[in-house]
């Protein structure tokens, strides 16, 4: 026989071997990692990333096998039908392969040699693409060939057997068992290997599901420049910006469609821009569908519940409408931004855990039918800080004083965004100073701030009978920012921790900062204003009695004078 009969038994990584007529025709294994003593049997070793799962068998023609005296090659020949309903699902199918020569009344040999000849697009580390003749075999025997066996796990040899106990040798499709693609993702998360085709008989062989899970990664970029990481801390009302890092299955080739969503949980203190969205394959940007629910691109919502959903209907259809390569190894990236709403404001965490965002993939996982898996999610968060301002006598700690106008200026000078604007009254930043005044007891309470330098100063006038605070400046260092979170909410590190430092530019200013949690308290002491000293009321008296008697004669003196020139004149 021209052709190395070999080519036959090939999906998702696995090479076997058939011959016809008796012919013997010896044929290396690719994938057999491993010959043991146990006969007429195959294990399927786990992909490590996969979850745990179980496998069918259906045995396609029966043959007799034997190993070659290499150890390592396989002789078939006798090769037959194994059932009535095995010759149905491939004649029916071959047949109606455009100039395949195969009929209904085709031999199993005939119909093998067929599979031979077109085995191209197949490999041990090459899942088949959709359109393979193949996978369309696969689907067609599964849905019309009864399951050899009972369904076995990573951990079992399979080892089919009649009702006698006589080994069942040939040529079998292995598929994930699609009731262990469990949907109750927080027990299982797993996805189905891509048809395995591979010859049972005479010693043990080893392969490998063909499979992966896929992955998500989120992270927040920190506007301090810094680069992508799990934490960052912003003003409130600051567009932060938020990427997520998708993979795919590594046999993504072998579905037909593949359904892809990024569901981002959002706490509820935080706004999503949907408009902000961007979708990239490589340095491939995606289109969002201009019909909902088409597979030419993807959706885009926000729900009741904060959550943001990125969908695609098929990823593949998406990716080839863009003339984006996509594969196993291929990334899909989004980026988006979000920020602490200042209309949310009761809803925004200050300090502790921070405004905490989970996403999590759900795709599809069977690429012999339907059913979506779920990632491990993956979280980030993003820290805000809350300043309390009490106005006290310096003389009296219990005397807080009301009604003092104070504005807080960020003066950070590596701050280039924010520089030199003003914290307005929800914690945002604004061009013009906004005037906050104690009350409640001498206090300013205001949310949202971000690490930095910011500066306080008194308004002029608004505390009568005190003197008017120089200008001061403190600063929010936060420590912990730099620390990666855990992939689950309960690994994560210690939370971030603050500290606060004030820069005082005389003896006059007395400010005592503290911190609690994420809120830093500033006690501001000033002392009142200083009265010019009197020298007593005689003393005062005595000046206007003085002064008015000093005035009378000034006057009497005038009107003398004036009567005496009036008289000359009358002479």
């Amino acid at each position: 026989m021209s052709k190395n009969i070999a080519r036959l038994a090939v999906t998702a990584g696995l090479t076997a071997a058939l011959s016809f007529g008796g012919v013997m025709a010896p044929v290396t294994m690719a994938f057999a990692d491993d010959v043991a003593t146990t006969t007429n049997s195959i294990k399927i070793n786990k992909n490590n990333e996969n979850g745990d799962v179980t496998y069918k068998a259906y045995q396609i023609f029966k043959a007799d096998v034997v190993d070659g005296t290499d150890g390592s090659s396989k002789v078939v020949s006798n090769i037959d039908w194994a059932s009535p309903k095995a010759k149905d699902a491939v004649l029916n199918y071959l047949s109606k392969v455009p100039n395949s020569g195969i009929t209904l009344s085709s031999s199993a040999q005939a119909a093998a040699k067929y599979l031979t000849d077109h085995a191209d697009g197949t490999g041990e580390t090459t899942p088949i693409e959709t359109d393979n003749l193949f996978n369309g075999l696969a689907k067609e025997v599964v849905k019309s060939v009864g399951q050899t066996g009972s369904s076995f796990t990573t951990d079992d040899v399979f080892k089919p057997q009649d009702g006698n106990g006589n080994a069942l040798q040939g040529y079998y499709l292995f598929v994930t068992d699609e009731s262990t693609l469990s949907t109750d993702q927080e027990v299982k998360k797993n996805t189905g290997t891509s048809p395995i085709f591979a010859v049972v008989g005479d010693a043990l062989v080893t392969v490998t599901e063909k499979t992966s899970i896929p992955t998500v990664v989120k992270k927040v970029k920190n506007d301090d420049g810094s680069n992508w990481a799990d934490k960052a801390d912003s003003q409130m009302g600051q567009k932060v910006e938020y990427k997520l890092t998708g993979t795919v299955a590594s046999n993504i080739a072998t579905f037909d469609t593949y359904h892809y969503e990024f569901s981002d949980k959002l706490s509820d203190g935080l706004t999503a821009d949907a408009s902000s969205v961007i979708v990239k394959i490589g340095d491939t940007i995606l289109s969002p569908n201009t019909t909902p629910g088409a597979k030419t691109g993807y959706d885009v919502s926000i729900d009741a519940t904060n959550t943001l959903t990125v969908k695609f209907a098929d990823l593949k259809t998406a990716a080839e409408q863009a003339n984006a390569a996509l594969d196993g190894s291929s990334n899909v990236v989004v980026t988006y931004t979000a920020m602490l709403d200042p209309t949310k404001a009761t809803n925004v965490t200050v300090g502790g855990t921070g405004n905490d965002n989970a996403v999590k993939l759900i795709y599809s996982n069977n690429p012999m039918g339907e059913g979506t898996g779920e990632s491990v999610p993956d979280t980030v968060r993003d820290y805000t800080y809350a300043l309390k301002l009490i106005k006290q006598d310096a003389d009296s700690d219990t005397t807080k004083i009301d009604n003092v106008e104070f504005t807080i200026q960020a003066t950070d000078p590596d701050d280039v965004g924010s520089k030199d604007m003003y914290v307005g009254s929800e914690g945002t930043l604004v061009n013009e100073a906004y005037k906050f005044k104690t009350a409640n007891g001498g206090k300013i309470n205001v949310k949202g701030l971000d690490a930095g330098t910011y500066t306080v100063h008194e308004v002029e006038g608004s505390n009568p009978g005190y003197n008017t605070l120089d200008d001061f400046t403190f600063t929010i260092k936060p420590e912990g920012l730099n620390k990666d979170e855990g992939v689950a909410l309960d690994e994560k590190t210690a939370v971030n921790t603050l500290k606060v430092t004030v820069q005082k530019p005389d003896s006059a200013t007395m400010v005592t900062p503290s911190v609690d949690g994420g809120t830093v308290t500033l006690t501001v002491k000033n002392k009142k204003g200083s009265n010019l000293p009197l020298t007593g009321l005689n003393g005062v008296t005595f000046t206007w009695i003085a002064g008015g008697a000093v005035l009378c004669i000034g006057v009497a003196h005038l009107i003398r004078s004036r009567k005496q020139a009036e008289e000359s004149e009358q002479e």
